[in-house]
């Protein structure tokens, strides 16, 4: 019998989750938000600040930041949010904070911003060489595109979905805007047609596309995507099921990893630039620092059904449950403790699910 090939990869950053915290700890919390982290193989997570209450102000977004450090069995970075009300919060944000996420279109929660002019005023008000991360879709993605050759500030494009956006922002790039972006598994593997077979649990924010939405982005894979971001954003299956207003957004920080192993599998994508998409180029962009003696080992032919396990995210379920994937997490090690072996969190609290 032919062995496995187990190889070792740098911990993984996840550049856009959910955690949850505050106000949202019945779906999840820092504790199984990252514990699911580390067994997707992801040792440092960015978190969003679409809360209750938002992360708009300094005293907010240190206590918060604060908790997850105390609470998180990885690292965790909060984002700040922002809207016209809280301008004046920006200057103090702006250095503590890696990055600010600003919302075009409609979100969870209060932090949507009106348009192009709003969002000018928050760039202006933000520091210029710090990441300014965009929920932008269709037309506020041209938008903003066009303020990013204004103002020449970095843009980041969260989640990007369509044929046309991408597109976009490839020649965004052509023209040297300091542009990037980011693309989710879920929009890599799934399409209209499963959120048909899905119902609720396939519904998320930028909705599943066509597949030849799906097809552009595999054919930008090694040009202009970025980044391999999961938008983990678990909630209750009780939630899900709700006939008359299920909740958008599906868990992803368990499965992202063997899904993108899977594409290394069936040739799709290099373990090279699979490291450059989910370690090397979110480090770079958010400015992010090293984590001394971090890694993970994987089985690139180990084949099994999806989870091998039960998840550790606090919602329990997956959209992509039952799917057969080559490539799987087995070791994880945080600055030189073993703290994933075979799959398993090491010394997980069983009271924390």
């Amino acid at each position: 019998m032919k062995a496995h090939r187990v190889v070792r990869l740098p911990g993984l950053v996840d550049a856009h989750v959910h955690l949850r915290v505050p106000g949202g700890e019945h779906k999840e919390d820092f504790r199984s938000g990252t514990a699911a982290a580390l067994a997707g193989g992801f040792t440092r997570v960015l978190a969003m600040p679409n809360t209750q209450p938002p992360l708009l102000d300094a005293a907010t977004w240190r206590d918060v930041q604060a908790q997850a450090r105390q609470e998180g069995l990885c690292d965790v970075d909060m984002y700040c949010g922002a809207t016209l009300a809280s301008l004046e919060e920006l200057a103090e944000l702006g250095r503590l904070v890696p990055a600010l996420k600003v919302y075009l279109d409609p979100t969870y929660g209060m932090l949507k911003v009106a348009g192009a002019t709003d969002l000018r005023l928050i760039a202006l008000a933000w520091p210029p060489e710090k990441v300014i991360a965009v929920h932008a879709e269709g037309e506020s993605m041209r938008q903003a595109l066009v303020l990013a050759a204004e103002l020449r500030r970095p843009f980041h494009f969260c989640h990007v979905s369509r044929k046309q956006e991408i597109e976009w922002i490839a020649a965004a790039k052509a023209r040297g805007l300091p542009v990037t972006c980011e693309v989710t598994p879920h929009h890599l593997f799934l399409t209209q047609s499963d959120a048909q077979r899905l119902g609720a649990l396939g519904d998320m924010r930028p909705r599943l596309a066509e597949q030849s939405d799906q097809d552009a982005l595999w054919a930008h894979i090694d040009s202009t995507v970025d980044i391999i971001a999961t938008d983990h954003a678990p909630h209750t299956l009780a939630e899900k099921k709700d006939p008359v207003n299920p909740p958008p957004g599906v868990p992803g920080l368990e499965s992202a990893l063997p899904l993108m192993l899977n594409a290394v599998a069936d040739g799709r994508l290099s373990l090279e630039r699979l490291v450059a998409l989910m370690h090397t180029n979110p480090r770079r962009i958010f400015n992010l620092p090293e984590q001394p003696r971090t890694w993970l080992e994987v089985d690139l032919d180990e084949q099994y059904e999806f989870p091998a396990q039960a998840l550790y995210t606090k919602c329990g379920w997956s959209p992509f449950s039952g799917m057969t994937l080559r490539g799987r997490v087995k070791n994880v090690t945080l600055r030189g403790v073993e703290v994933v072996r075979d799959g398993i969190i090491r010394n997980y609290p069983k009271n924390c699910k």
